[in-house]
């Protein structure tokens, strides 16, 4: 796998795998999700591809304080060939070049899989409450979300 920066070519594809991977949701579009990553820090945006085919993603951010994982996904037809470790190692290198102290991300409950990766990765489950506020909505979907419903995604499915 080549990993890269995203291109804006790459748009259908990163969308259909977050799709197989089960990472959209109805109240996030994510087309717009990429299009806001774009203004900020978009060498952050990562693509892995084989044979030139886009098999993984990962959203990487650093606010100054904290370094975000987002939508890390791999094509189900790919996992198991380290291709998650290898997305997490480079973004991690890029966060400690720009001095980024500590790496955060987001799992939901019911996503074992997520977990189980992430723990055998080294990460812990720190003893926080994660809270969410929609400020702008991505679409009409999300007046029909669920009360609290922050949009955050997880990684894989």
């Amino acid at each position: 796998m080549k990993i890269r920066a995203y291109e804006t070519e790459d748009e259908q594809a990163v969308v259909a795998l977050w799709q197989e991977c089960g990472l959209t949701r109805p109240w996030n579009d994510p087309r717009r999700d990429i299009a806001l990553k774009l203004t900020e820090q978009p060498e952050l945006f990562l693509v892995g591809t084989h044979d030139g085919a886009v098999v993984s993603t990962a959203m990487v951010g650093f606010d100054g304080h904290r370094g975000w994982i987002y939508y890390l996904a791999v094509a189900p037809r790919y996992r198991g060939k380290s291709l998650g470790r290898m997305l997490m190692q480079e973004a991690e290198r890029l966060l400690i070049e720009r001095g980024c102290p500590k790496l955060n991300l987001q799992v939901r409950t019911s996503n074992t899989e997520a977990v189980e990766f992430y723990r055998k990765l080294g990460y812990s489950q720190d003893e926080v409450m994660s809270f969410g506020r929609r400020l702008i909505p991505d679409s009409t979907a999300q007046q029909g979300a669920p009360a609290g419903a922050s949009g955050a995604v997880e990684p894989g499915h």
